[in-house]
């Protein structure tokens, strides 16, 4: 072996000049010095390269176990000949990846007020780590000692191709992996339950609907039993998983089968399938905060890394906490910086995402002393690298510490946000708050009042009216209050906020005309959603009813307040229906969802009108708002003309139809009606009367 040279190349250097040299020997294994711009544990043809940096330690140790073991088979420090910099990086032969696992011991200062809390007893997980082992079986109480896993990622891609759909095509469908698929109504096998095979298993479901991307709620390796807690018998656990314990490795539990050193096999084949069916995949990540907490959290990583690189710390040396979970990353120490870009960029190569969604996002906009910055570099640097150059960025303008920044945070012409706006002011309008209209006509149209053409226009707005945080659409039309006593916080978790109302009885009832008043209010949102401008973004489930009985934080409910019923398809398969034809409707008609060419009928782009045709009425008492999309797709198409028209109030209302110099107006959809869907579009001209609380779609 000593004598075989090779070409494999890997980072800047050739792999056979290190093959030359003489070999040390250290605890019984031969090292070299390794590659040390190519950070975590890389598998190479003779053996693992191990590279870690450190600014602050005074002495690293690489510890070595054998698969399931906690304490190490073998302890090899990092020779000072095998540093350069801050960089630490060594090449160990003959390791067999399939057997063990890694980690490290890190000494250096312990000085608490300044930052330094060092301590060489921990064993720490490498952050760059490609998979994490210790916590592989869901619901498994962990003791917080991770190892790091060698990764072979040699997954074969094919011929794959990204969709990369232009964002006015984009319906987003907000996806937990876990709670998607794994009660039993799913009708999958029991392993596969709640996993990504179980995920991938559904994609016919979901190319149904007729949804263009999924955004999967939190995948990177998280621990849900870091805050286990019991209630009377029920466990309560970090369902959603925004409490990561190492960026670069999807979450181990997830998989229906172990994978060892094949670590994400099976997300890349979900991954893989979604886009053979057109369909994108973003990944909602947490950069803003990790698991291991305050003072009192859990220490495996970070801290014992450099603890005041990594987290923002006062002047005491405590954690700042605008995330709301007990430390707040240092996003724009250049450090934090190059992790944070490194990973984005590991995920879009060997995972092949199309988009990332950023919890919390406002926190990568803040300096090391929590001041928001006017030009965060982070920011700046994602939206111009080239990696992430197709990619989606989609900021949660806002965080725990009370900065609010949806239409001003800094875009770059390539950040989108949540519309946490359109979210509030379309679930006032919509169950008739007086007061709303000129606020619903700037939401529907795309928000041009937060969104200029420097910030990507509508195309910067995500429209959503909920989401994972709070009331599901069911929900928001069946409690007027939250009903969070199931997470043992009596009551005071989740948001007061909801603009939510229970159309007269609190809960679930059998009084038919309470729940035909549900299905309509449901169908209202719906449709307000797949008619406005900007990307429309929904929960899963909401295409049939799931509830979560009014839990509007259930973030620690792994059970059926969560997982979603899919007996309730049947039930509501009315409803289902109803939410794939309107999908289908946005994606037919383009005037709804862009800028077209000039009319051919000399029509606006967009119109806004009131009872009488052009002349919106924004006055406190009113309930009613049109709106006219027009334009011309193509110079050998007719015009594409859509006229919604949407009665707020609880009494019917009369109103008159725009005119139009040809063609006449058909009634396809009226939200009035049981059967919303018309079978026979019919020809309306000139008045009609708009039933209370009820949409109506015309096209020509």
């Amino acid at each position: 072996m000593d004598n075989e040279k090779t070409d494999f190349a890997v980072g800047s250097a050739q792999f056979s000049k290190f093959h030359m040299q003489p070999l040390d020997t250290i605890n019984g294994f031969d090292v070299r010095p390794g590659f040390y711009d190519m950070n975590g544990a890389t598998a190479i043809p003779t053996g693992v390269n191990f590279t870690i940096h450190s600014k602050n330690a005074t002495a690293i140790t690489l510890l070595l176990f054998h698969s399931g073991e906690k304490v190490p088979f073998v302890e090899i420090p990092f020779p000072e000949s095998y540093r350069i910099g801050n960089v630490y990086s060594m090449i160990v032969f003959k390791l067999d990846i399939e057997e063990i696992e890694y980690a490290y011991r890190v000494d250096g200062p312990y000085d608490p007020k300044n930052g330094f809390v060092f301590d060489k007893s921990k064993q720490i997980l490498d952050p760059y780590a490609k998979a994490v082992a210790g916590q592989a079986d869901w619901g498994t109480q962990s003791d917080y000692i991770y190892h790091g896993r060698v990764v072979k990622n040699n997954f074969d891609w094919k011929d794959s191709m990204q969709p990369l759909l232009p964002s006015e095509d984009v319906i987003i469908y907000e996806t937990h992996v876990r709670g998607f698929s794994h009660d039993k109504s799913s009708h999958l096998p029991d392993n596969e339950r709640g996993t990504f095979e179980g995920l991938r298993r559904k994609i016919p479901y979901i190319k149904e609907l007729g949804v263009t991307a999924i955004e999967l709620m939190p995948v990177f390796e998280f621990d849900e039993m870091l805050s286990h807690r019991d209630f009377y018998g029920r466990p309560l656990c970090d369902y959603w998983g925004y409490n990561t314990v190492c960026f670069f490795a999807p979450n181990t539990s997830y998989a229906s089968k172990r994978e060892h050193n094949h670590e994400g096999t099976e997300l890349k084949n979900l991954i893989k399938e979604l886009h053979e069916n057109n369909i994108e995949v973003y990944l909602d990540v947490v950069f803003n905060h990790t698991a291991e907490g305050n003072e009192k959290g859990p220490f495996f990583s970070f801290k014992g890394l450099d603890n005041n690189v990594y987290y923002m710390l006062t002047p005491d040396g405590y954690y700042y906490n605008f995330s709301g979970c007990g430390n707040t990353m240092n996003c724009n120490h250049p450090i934090v910086q190059e992790m944070i870009v490194e990973c984005l960029r590991y995920w879009i190569t060997n995972y092949r995402i199309d988009g990332f969604r950023f919890d919390l996002a406002t926190i990568l906009g803040r300096n090391e002393d929590g001041s928001p910055m006017a030009d965060p570099p982070l920011l700046q640097r994602l939206a111009f690298d080239p990696i992430l150059g197709n990619v989606k960025l989609i900021a949660e303008a806002w965080d725990a510490g009370g900065m609010y920044q949806v239409g001003s945070f800094p875009s770059y012409h390539r950040w989108k946000e949540w519309n946490g706006k359109y979210r509030d002011d379309m679930r006032a309008f919509l169950k008739g708050d007086p007061g709303t209209i000129q606020a619903a006509a700037n939401r529907i149209t795309g928000s041009p009042d937060l969104y200029s053409e420097s910030q990507g226009s509508y195309n910067a707005s995500i429209n959503f009216l909920d989401c994972h945080d709070g009331f599901t659409l069911h929900d928001l039309y069946s409690y007027n209050d939250k009903h969070n006593e199931d997470n043992n916080w009596n009551n005071t978790d989740g948001d007061n906020n909801n603009h939510s109302w229970n159309c007269g009885y609190e809960g679930e009832t059998t009084d038919k005309n309470i729940n035909k008043l549900r299905s309509r209010m449901i169908k209202n949102a719906f449709t307000s959603l797949m008619v406005s401008r900007g990307t429309p973004m929904f929960l899963m489930g909401d295409e049939f009813g799931n509830s979560q009985g009014g839990n509007n934080n259930a973030y620690c409910q792994d059970n059926n307040i969560s997982w979603l019923n899919w007996k309730d398809l049947e039930s509501n398969h009315d409803q289902f229906e109803f939410f794939k034809y309107m999908i289908h409707f946005r994606l037919k008609h383009p005037a709804i969802r862009r800028h077209l060419a000039a009319s051919r009928l000399g029509l606006p782009d967009i119109s806004l009108h009131g009872i009488t045709p052009y002349r919106p009425d924004y006055s406190s008492s009113s309930h009613y708002l049109g709106i006219m999309y027009a334009g011309s797709p193509a110079e050998d198409e007719h015009d594409d003309i859509v006229y919604v028209a949407i009665n707020t109030h609880w009494e019917p209302i009369h109103i008159t139809l725009p005119q139009v110099s040809f063609g006449e107006w058909h009634l396809v959809v009226d939200t009035f009606e049981e059967k919303s869907v018309l079978e026979r579009p019919t020809t309306i001209m000139g008045d009609i009367v708009m039933q209370p609380r009820s949409i109506k779609i015309f096209v020509i």
